[in-house]
């Protein structure tokens, strides 16, 4: 087994597309086919089932993954001590939700990548169940959670700061002149959500269901500034991290609601696999995230959100 074949595997298995996983290493499509092929035959089992236009894996592919995952991560462990210098290099892939992408990790990004213009830093959006199996596979370095805490045996996680939620609606919305809003209260409303497999969504929709209540009408976005646009137009309300709609309600664009619903904090986490070699530009990065995780909690103090 070539290590050029295993890296296409996992990228294959990761994105479920020979025509996607090209386009993301830079190979012609055939050149992908021909090394899971190759893999394929050497191993003597079928890695992948094509199912029309879509490929899973197989139980032979589900047996490879964390083998194949391990020794690329080796691989790149022994390099990069090998070739280790006083100055961190190489490579570091994060993950992260789209509301710390957009509100948490830019300071961080910026911070890192002027001290160390070297290393090659890339930024991947994905859901928290999505991101935890990627760091399972050792597709990411790190990647940032944003959901209720809790430990998993393989990974190290630190916990960054708890993140305040808001039921937000428009300025002149109804609600907003209610003392307290019970969930009973969003019977008649229309819920704008997040994307499917967002954790702070299904915590909220779990609370409204556990009180039988089913709103009148939902939208799904993808994006926080679409959802926040929409609700100040009046399109409907919506349950979103503070630091995302902070601006907004400081402006009076946006009216958070007095919600007397579930507990309305989640937490941002940093994760990565507890056999990952910490790297020179690895041990940089959990630096600076933490030195702005002492920041983040130093401001919620001082401004008492």
């Amino acid at each position: 087994m070539e290590l050029r074949q295993l890296k296409t595997f996992l990228v294959v298995a990761e994105v479920r597309g020979f025509t996607k996983a090209a386009e993301l290493l830079g190979y012609a499509q055939s050149s992908v086919t021909v090394q899971i092929q190759t893999l394929e035959e050497e191993l003597g089992t079928p890695l992948f089932d094509r199912l029309g236009k879509k490929i899973v894996l197989t139980d032979g592919g589900e047996r490879l993954l964390p083998f194949a995952a391990e020794m690329v991560r080796m691989h790149d462990a022994a390099k990069e001590a090998v070739q280790m210098e006083a100055q961190p290099q190489g490579t570091l892939i994060v993950g992260a939700p789209e509301s710390l992408a957009a509100y948490r990790l830019p300071q961080i990004m910026r911070e890192y990548r002027k001290l160390y213009p070297q290393v090659k830093i890339t930024l991947r959006p994905g859901l928290c169940f999505e991101l935890r199996q990627q760091v399972r596979h050792g597709q990411l370095d790190f990647a940032f959670l944003l959901e209720r805490a809790e430990d998993v045996s393989d990974l190290h996680r630190e916990e960054l700061i708890e993140e305040p939620m808001r039921l937000i609606a428009p300025s002149d919305h109804l609600l907003t002149r209610k003392k307290r809003v019970e969930p009973e209260d969003l019977a008649a409303e229309s819920i704008l959500h997040t994307e499917p497999g967002c954790s702070y969504r299904a915590q909220f929709e779990h609370h409204l269901h556990r009180h039988g209540v089913i709103p009148a009408s939902s939208l799904e976005f993808w994006n926080i500034e679409a959802i926040k646009n929409c609700v100040m137009a009046g399109l409907g309300i919506s349950f979103l991290p503070l630091i995302s709609v902070e601006s907004e309600l400081g402006e009076g664009k946006l009216a958070a609601l007095a919600w007397n619903g579930m507990e309305d904090r989640v937490t941002t986490q940093i994760i990565y696999h507890k056999n990952r070699w910490l790297s020179p530009a690895r041990r940089e990065f959990l630096r600076i995230v933490r030195a702005h995780a002492t920041r983040w909690r130093e401001g919620e103090r001082i401004g008492g959100v």
